[in-house]
């Protein structure tokens, strides 16, 4: 029924990324968790999907774990089984008021995504919407980044996905025993069945976190400094490595003195209000504009993004060489579910006056370049250790300045191929609901079954024309597959080879 059971990536410790996630969402500004907005077209069965989540759950103990903070910010954040853990408290079922428009469950998407997370309990939470025109439903879902990415997560979707709309459940599972077991063994591993010992394990495994992590640091360095003497050359070369992992961490999480990413005056303004657009594309179409222009899928997006902005200032009066943006490259190397393997990349998309064909040809050089770049640094996953040490009060502030500075963040999951099913619903999209985090805009893209859907979720004190940057987004894919199936036809009567005329005498004619 399910489209298939992932290995789960299940360290019992965050990653210095992920702590770093959680710890700076001490401002509320910098909120990190993912959102999405999943279209039905029809109502799901509830107590179908109440059974197969609970079933999903319980092969899936991230989703009954709760965080434990280090002692004193010695080590990073640990994972403990939630002994209180109750499923209704991460799921629930909401009608929209009549006439259940789009517009409605856009903006109840936003409403419910500002909405805090419980740091106490396990971080997720599910909203089962009725009540949507034309006798449709919605689905709901925030995930904390510090649980997964967006791969991981749509990875994690698969627990309650299905390839048809059959409604066999899942067998039903005992999680209340499952969940008192994992707790029982969690707390002998702990303890070794000595009572003090369990007292002191927090600080005990914190410090003995810490000092792992400082001669795991300690063990490196001295391996590099035995081999400068027969290699001198190597010296020189990792403390260039060095430096641009400095520089690279700075232009990520601090404001940059380059003025191509000094970020828009006209997108300037910041505040903690949301707003939810979605703009759907034929994913054919863009894998056009890709073989007429060049680069990838994904130059493609930003290229189009960085026209909407170009087309969203003229409409204003307003000039733009550059687009103050940031793209995700996955590090994964696995098929696992959850967790936490991707580097943010800053860029400056060129936004000034070009022709489309220059425009996607420029974005393909300086996302090339950019990505070089995080290569030899290692961006800021890299300095996230480091970062970690600082006061949370100087990490947050430096990464509220830096979020300022750009206009719009953008991601790109690649989804199923082929129809998928929830409950006897057929997904229809999925709209991804990005962190914002104080930056201008997120805005994800999710390809699903030949449709490519754009999620702009936007600070609307920056963009204070919604729908206007949706109509620009709009119209610059629009004509930029206009422009790329154009190319392509003219190309294609070009290379028709001509025919050759009869004689009239071939034939024996006059």
């Amino acid at each position: 029924m399910s489209t298939r059971q992932r290995e789960m990536d299940l360290p019992a410790r965050m990653s210095e990324h992920e702590a770093l996630m959680w710890n700076i969402e001490k401002d509320p500004w910098l909120n990190p968790s993912g959102g999405s907005l999943t279209l039905l077209d029809r109502e799901l069965d509830f107590e179908h999907f109440q059974q197969v989540l609970r079933s999903g759950v319980a092969n899936t103990p991230r989703l009954y774990q709760r965080v434990v903070p280090g002692f004193a910010r010695l080590s990073t954040p640990a994972w403990a089984v939630d002994t209180e853990f109750d499923l209704d408290a991460h799921l629930r079922q909401i009608a929209l008021p009549s006439p259940g428009s789009e517009r409605q469950l856009l903006d109840l998407a936003t409403q419910l995504y500002s909405e805090p997370l419980d740091r106490t309990r396990p971080l997720w939470r599910f909203v089962v919407i009725n009540g949507v025109e034309g006798g449709r439903g919605a689905i709901f879902a925030i995930i904390h980044h510090s649980v997964s990415d967006g791969i991981g997560q749509m990875r994690m979707a698969e627990m309650y996905q299905q390839f048809s709309r059959d409604l066999t459940p899942p067998p039903e599972v005992d999680l209340d025993g499952i969940i008192a077991e994992a707790a029982a063994n969690e707390a002998a591993k702990e303890s070794g069945g000595n009572v003090a010992s369990s007292a002191l394990g927090p600080i005990q495994q914190s410090v003995g976190h810490q000092v792992r992590r400082q001669l795991g640091i300690g063990r490196r360095v001295a391996a590099e400094l035995a081999m400068w003497p027969a290699d001198p050359s190597r010296a020189g070369e990792q403390a260039s490595k060095v430096v641009a992992s400095v520089r690279s961490a700075v232009s990520t999480i601090g404001p940059s003195d380059d003025g191509d990413r000094a970020g828009s005056p006209l997108l300037a303004e910041r505040s903690r209000h949301r707003h939810l657009e979605w703009v759907r594309l034929d994913l054919d179409d863009l894998k056009a504009v890709r073989a007429a222009f060049g680069g990838t899928v994904n130059d493609v997006f930003l290229a189009g993004m960085a026209e909407a902005v170009h087309r969203y200032h003229v409409a204003r009066d307003t000039s733009i060489e550059s687009a103050s943006s940031s793209f995700v490259v996955s590090t994964r190397t696995d098929k696992k579910a959850g967790g936490n393997a991707f580097t943010p990349v800053p860029v400056a998309l060129p936004a000034g006056k070009m022709s489309i064909r220059k425009r996607v040809q420029a974005t393909v050089d300086v996302v090339e370049s950019a990505k070089e770049e995080t290569k030899k640094s290692g961006g800021m996953t890299a300095m996230s250790g480091v970062i970690n040490l600082l006061p949370i009060s100087v990490v947050t502030q430096t990464a509220r300045s830096a979020a300022q500075h750009i206009d719009f963040a953008t991601s790109n999951l690649r989804g199923a191929p082929f129809p998928l099913y929830c409950s006897g619903a057929k997904v229809e999209a999925t709209i991804a609901m990005g962190p914002v985090a104080g930056t201008g805009a997120n805005v994800t893209a999710m390809s699903y079954d030949g449709d490519f859907d754009i999620g702009l979720f936007l600070d609307p004190a920056a963009y204070t024309d919604p729908e206007g940057f949706r109509d620009a987004v709009e119209s610059s894919f629009a004509d930029m597959v206009a422009d790329a199936k154009k190319r392509a036809k003219a190309k294609k009567k070009s290379t028709k080879p001509k025919k050759e005329k009869k004689s009239l005498g071939s034939k024996g004619g006059i």
